[in-house]
């Protein structure tokens, strides 16, 4: 009952710091792109991270989930074969998601007994979807094409909605699309950018022929500094490639008909002859008959 007490407790101690903006010295930001990996420190480390507990608070979670006790993986964690800890004590993530951001909080206990304060680091996640007139939904960059408008939505994974707009404002976050020269696209009439608050950023154009392998930047700068940014490529299908696997099918489907037209021609001759020949038979056999028919009165006169 203790620990869930004191989970608790670390849960509102965190809100009441952002709410009042007083986060401490010992309070760290880390911004991170969709895919990648993350290290968080852990500035209160002692000597021996046996002592070594990482604790994860996320409004979106409505909770505190224990992730390092003494220095070991919990294994009921959804994340688990993505967690490691270094040999400073700092928390390691694989292939971070939208999943992953929030409050983390490295805390120090020698003799069940809690040293020092806790060493807090605030994720931050920036991640880049696509959608195209192509589809209603998410599409791959494969499946965009000239001529036809993508949107690109450049989100940051912070809290929920409504504190991340209020935390961007304060910690002065800012979004902004570049091209692959760093220019911001806003001075180029091509471009219609929109936001939807602090925390998300969208992207529409119609695609040209030369968009081809163009490269469009999300970037986020943290008090005019730039933390991190997503790269969107445009790709894509060639045209000749296209072209040439029709033709290939077509005339694979032409050939297959051809072989099927001379298999049933193959093994249907030796029955059309063998018809005709006892049509024929049938025929010779008739006509004796009926010559036999006309010569009988003869004979017996």
């Amino acid at each position: 009952m203790s620990d869930k007490c004191d989970l608790c407790l670390l849960g509102l101690i965190i809100l009441c710091s952002l709410l009042t903006g007083n986060s401490g010295v010992n309070d760290a930001h880390v911004f991170i792109s969709s895919g990648e990996d993350v290290r968080l420190p852990c500035n209160n480390a002692l000597s021996d991270c046996t002592s070594t507990t990482w604790i994860y608070f996320s409004f979106r979670h409505s909770g505190t989930v224990e992730l390092i006790i003494g220095g070991k993986k919990k294994k009921d964690t959804e994340r688990h074969e993505r967690l490691s800890l270094g040999s400073d004590c700092s928390l390691n993530i694989k292939n971070v998601t939208k999943e992953d951001p929030g409050f983390y909080s490295c805390r120090q206990y020698v003799n069940d007994e809690q040293q020092g304060t806790d060493a807090r680091v605030s994720l931050h996640f920036l991640h880049v979807s696509s959608s195209s007139s192509s589809s209603s939904s998410s599409s791959s960059q494969t499946e965009i094409s000239p001529g036809r408008f993508v949107t690109l939505s450049c989100q940051l994974y912070s809290y929920d909605g409504e504190s991340c707009d209020r935390w961007a404002h304060s910690e002065g976050i800012h979004l902004l699309w570049v091209n692959q020269a760093g220019v911001d696209l806003t001075t180029d009439s091509r471009y219609q950018i929109s936001s939807s608050g602090l925390c998300i950023i969208n992207l529409t154009t119609t695609l040209l022929k030369e968009d081809d392998n163009r490269e469009w930047r999300c970037r986020l700068t943290h008090r005019n500094q730039v933390k991190t940014s997503v790269r969107y490529t445009v790709k894509y299908s060639d045209p000749a490639v296209t072209a040439s696997t029709e033709v290939s099918r077509t005339a694979g489907l032409l050939f297959r008909v051809i072989v099927m037209i001379v298999e049933i021609a193959v093994f249907a001759a030796p029955t059309v002859i063998l018809l005709q020949i006892i049509c024929a038979r049938r025929a010779g056999r008739k006509n004796s008959q009926h010559l036999e028919e006309i010569e009988m009165p003869t004979r017996l006169q």
